[in-house]
């Protein structure tokens, strides 16, 4: 089925539509991964947003739910240049255009995705829209006024009752994980390493974090602008949970939230960091490391412990018995470069 996806600059490109019908709105990014579209697809962090892959096939290892970072796809909308329809893989459990169908995804084929990805890369993100048929003005006005509006509290597990607090894995070490939008990876990492992790909504109030009595609190990745005014209310529960000395570890937006209530600023980036190919140094033994990043924001900082090799962003802040990191070291863009993160993390719990 022909499709047309606009842009908020005016740029018109015609191609075919896979997995979900129908019209959809969003910001378009673009990430480099050769592989890890599954893990993408299902990332809280692209909530809002559509994904554009720079690699141009996609789905031939085919659909692999243990790889999944969340239980479903939180992406708008998937742009790539060749999907496969038959995958080749004896782990796979179907191929990329039943599941978008299943996921409700609306995808899009057979554009040239290295012009859009030249037209992201020299004006920034930017809105697109993708229809069945050529843009309208109704359209265009459409894709200027489109902004997500709380996507934290859209991909967070609600607050409804004490079960909105769930339990995994067992040991001597208490570690509340709160939920911005989390990948499974990263209770994953904790679980591994003798933690006992509770996972508690966005909005859990630090009263009720530090009533649980945690050895340390993880702040998990998610989506949106983390200067957002919807996050003022987590970013006074940090403040108020740092006066507590309890250890803290944020990745991504965990990162950026922690910065914020520690006094940073956040700045957008023009066209972000998606990739599983950041080359990260660290400032203090100056060795490089690869790393595995999706965020379209940066702290501006000049004491960062890890900085970007690219750009020479903050990739990185170490305030003593709390630190964050911007990339995912539970992703092991090395594939194990930066794992140890977790290590450092249950050490200052002893402390």
């Amino acid at each position: 089925m022909t499709a047309y996806l606009t842009l908020e600059n005016g740029t018109v490109f015609k191609g075919k539509t896979f997995g979900a019908e129908g019209e959809v709105l969003g910001e378009i990014v673009f990430t480099t991964g050769m592989t890890g579209y599954l893990e993408t697809l299902t990332d809280p962090s692209y909530h809002g947003q559509i994904v554009l892959q720079t690699f141009p096939l996609i789905g031939n290892y085919g659909i692999i739910p243990p790889d999944f970072e969340s239980p479903a796809a939180h992406a708008k909308a998937y742009i790539a240049k060749y999907p496969c329809a038959n995958p080749s893989n004896f782990r796979s459990e179907g191929d990329l255009d039943t599941f978008l169908k299943e996921q409700g995804v609306v995808g899009l084929c057979g554009i040239d995705t290295r012009v859009l990805t030249k037209i992201i890369r020299e004006n920034g993100v930017m809105n697109g829209k993708i229809t069945s048929h050529p843009p309208t003005e109704s359209d265009r006005a459409e894709i200027k006024g489109y902004t997500v509006n709380n996507p934290v509290a859209a991909v967070s597990e609600r607050v409804v009752s004490e079960h909105a607090i769930s339990k995994v894995g067992s040991g001597s070490r208490k570690i509340v994980l709160i939920d911005f939008g989390l990948k499974r990876g990263i209770a994953e990492a904790l679980i591994s390493r003798g933690c006992e992790v509770w996972t508690v909504p966005h909005d859990t109030t630090a009263h009720d974090i530090i009533e649980m009595k945690p050895h340390g609190i993880m702040l998990s990745n998610g989506p949106g602008d983390p200067a957002d005014p919807a996050n003022i209310p987590i970013v006074e529960n940090l403040r108020i949970l740092l006066r507590e000395n309890i250890p803290m570890f944020g990745i991504c937006l965990g990162h950026q939230l922690l910065a914020l209530a520690n006094g940073y600023k956040t700045r957008k980036l023009k066209f972000g960091h998606r990739s599983a190919n950041q080359p990260v140094k660290d400032v203090r033994t100056e060795r490089v490391y690869i790393t595995s990043q999706n965020h379209g924001y940066e702290v501006i900082a000049k004491d960062s412990s890890f900085v970007n090799v690219n750009d020479g962003t903050c990739e990185g802040l170490d305030y003593g018995s709390s630190f964050s990191v911007q990339f995912h070291p539970e992703a092991r863009g090395g594939p194990l470069d930066t794992s140890f993160l977790f290590d450092h993390f249950t050490e200052r719990l002893q402390r």
